[in-house]
């Protein structure tokens, strides 16, 4: 397997944001149950504006993600950006018959999220420089979290259907999985994970605009019974680095959720999915 992924700073620190980075690149990786082997480096600079040293600082972070995922980084390629860009290009292997896609959902699965939202306010916030000191604490260690445990425990459980969540949000890439897997899935929206002082930020318009484009390119497909707008909102939520969100058989959740939460996941049981054809509806 074979992925690529790269992002804008998110985040003031440098050796952070490469860390932030080059997990986020990762993630496709496990999204499938795989496990990434090695990697190479994508860097935007600008030369002009930037030290050097800065960029030393951006690939320690990156290399930071590589040693904690195992894998090497090998080398790289640098262009000159006016903005600076990092990620990785990343190779992994995966047993095909284990293998984790965004068209494995079946009916009557449990849906598991291993990663609170709120990420997409969290950076915002950040970038606008009113993110209180709890929620960008939180929200770096989120991002700096590999997906690897939660691969694997997906893997454990009998799933079969898996996606990361990241830039469309987590009705951006659920709905696309319903719809590949054929399904319909009804979310308890007071079940999802939200980060602390995110709602409260949406509320003051700390939103990415990219979330409000999410819900814009789902909303054929949900069915609103409930929840308020500012609720929907953030569950389209444009995250950095989410976590998993995966379908297991109904009887498997419960030590899906105590593994999860074991290693040190703040996980939710968010939801299930039934016969349909790629609606969600949100209770």
């Amino acid at each position: 397997m074979f992925t690529a992924d790269f992002i804008t700073p998110v985040v003031d620190d440098a050796f952070t944001w490469g860390r932030i980075a080059a997990t986020n690149s990762v993630s496709d990786i496990y999204a499938m149950g795989g496990r990434p082997l090695m990697a190479l480096n994508l860097v935007g600079w600008n030369t002009d504006e930037l030290p050097t040293d800065l960029l030393g600082d951006v690939l320690a972070g990156g290399q930071q993600a590589a040693l904690d995922a195992g894998m090497v980084i090998a080398g790289g390629h640098t262009i000159d950006d006016p903005e600076p860009k990092y990620g990785l290009a990343v190779i992994g292997e995966v047993d095909p018959d284990l293998m984790l896609t965004n068209a494995g959902l079946r009916p009557d699965q449990s849906i598991i999220l291993t990663k609170p939202l709120g990420l997409g306010i969290a950076t915002t916030a950040i970038k606008r420089g009113v993110a209180p000191e709890a929620l960008e604490s939180e929200a770096i260690a989120i991002m700096t979290r590999l997906n690897v445990d939660a691969a694997r425990i997906a893997v454990e459980v009998g799933s079969t259907g898996a996606t990361d969540v990241t830039g469309f949000g987590l009705l951006g890439h659920l709905g696309r999985m319903a719809i590949e897997s054929g399904v319909a899935i009804r979310l308890n929206t007071k079940d999802v994970p939200i980060l602390p002082g995110a709602r409260e930020l949406a509320a003051d318009g700390v939103i990415p605009g990219g979330s409000r484009r999410n819900l814009q390119h789902v909303e054929g497909h949900l069915v609103v019974d409930g929840p308020d707008e500012l609720t929907v909102l953030l569950l389209a939520d444009a995250q950095t680095s989410g976590g998993l969100v995966f379908g297991t058989p109904r009887e498997n959740a419960p030590a899906a959720l105590e593994a999860l939460r074991r290693s040190g996941h703040r996980a939710a049981l968010i939801g299930e999915s039934m016969e349909g054809e790629g609606v969600i509806t949100l209770t």
